[in-house]
């Protein structure tokens, strides 16, 4: 079958002879058709964030059941999401590492999905309903992200909350926000972005700079922002900028991928007597398909732009030559 490996720094091999993987006692063959390719593949691939090499890249796949199963959840032929956080497993003999997540981020701290087939643990993927396309599927890992974060917010309806960073994160919280009548401020160093979000249906947006303050304060009616997000991964937006539209004692949550050796300064924060939370993680993948589904978020404006396997590595090194990308496309590499 075919399987793609980092095997160095700014290398992807291609082995389309590796053997079968073995399955585990109850795991699923699926066939795997299509990998949505984010930021954080790029950055694997470039070195910038450090990984154990060689590594099989992506983090969010969508496939098919490819045997015949006596699970009645997973019949041949069902069409499922693959989850990209798995229980890390332990045996109960080895010696706990305190320092180790307690799970696994597929295309990261183990093998990712850009090969044809993979194993699966029923309790590792959703099966996909039919009223949802591969597409819209493999953006639900963002919006169970960002309602993890939401939640972390503790918002109330009117308030009014800052989302510093307008990629495709950043945007889905903001429909996620609106959903609950809670009224977002998109707040961004890039004005293409902004102006994109508003296609989207994001009303209030903001360009980071030396009048953002008074451009917040004119939309709340003189008070600051009763909340904030910040978006990680959304380039060029300083990590200060939720402090300083923040209200005191109101909440903060960094949201996605934190880097190794990443460094925030909390000063203001501090100051402020700011409550801080860092999201990286979601589990709850049918209630995202639910909101994806009831239209809670609309991706009706963003495109996707299908991508070949062997274009994978060029396509890697344009992200990281210009991380200012065109935020309405998604990346997905299509193996079939």
């Amino acid at each position: 079958m075919n399987v793609w490996k980092i095997t160095a720094p700014a290398k992807l091999e291609n082995d389309d002879d590796a053997p079968m993987p073995s399955g585990g006692e109850g795991t699923i063959r699926v066939r795997i058709t299509k990998v949505f390719l984010s930021g954080v593949d790029a950055a694997l691939y470039n070195g910038t964030l450090k990984a154990r090499l060689p590594l099989i890249p992506g983090r969010f796949a969508v496939g098919f059941v490819a045997d015949e199963t006596s699970n009645p959840l997973f019949p041949k032929g069902t069409r499922v999401l693959l989850h990209t956080f798995c229980a890390r497993p332990y045996t109960g003999t080895e010696k706990a590492d305190f320092s180790e997540d307690d799970y696994l981020v597929c295309g990261q701290t183990q093998d990712g999905f850009l090969r044809d087939f993979v194993f699966v643990a029923p309790e590792d993927m959703t099966p996909i309903p039919n009223a949802l396309n591969d597409e819209r599927a493999l953006i639900a890992h963002y919006v169970s992200l960002g309602r993890s974060a939401i939640e972390r917010l503790d918002a109330k309806r009117g308030q009014h909350i800052a989302v510093v960073g307008a990629n495709i994160m950043g945007i889905l919280i903001c429909q996620l926000l609106i959903d609950q009548q809670i009224s977002p401020i998109l707040i961004d160093t890039n004005p293409a972005n902004l102006d994109f979000a508003r296609t989207c249906g994001v009303y209030y947006t903001l360009p980071a700079n030396d009048k953002l303050l008074s451009g917040v304060a004119n939309i709340t009616g003189g008070r600051l922002a009763s909340g904030a997000i910040y978006v990680i991964g959304a380039p060029g937006n300083d990590h200060k900028i939720p402090f300083r539209v923040c209200a005191r004692k109101s909440n903060t949550v960094f949201c996605g991928f934190v880097p190794d050796n990443a460094t925030f300064s909390l000063d203001l924060a501090l100051r402020k007597q700011l409550t801080l939370h860092f999201v990286q993680k979601c589990f709850e993948l049918e209630t995202a398909i639910n909101l994806i589904i009831t239209q809670a978020v609309n991706t009706d404006a963003f495109s996707a732009r299908f991508i070949r396997p062997q274009e994978t590595a060029n396509f890697f090194d344009s992200y990281h030559k210009h991380p200012e990308h065109d935020v309405s496309e998604i990346n997905i590499v299509s193996l079939i």
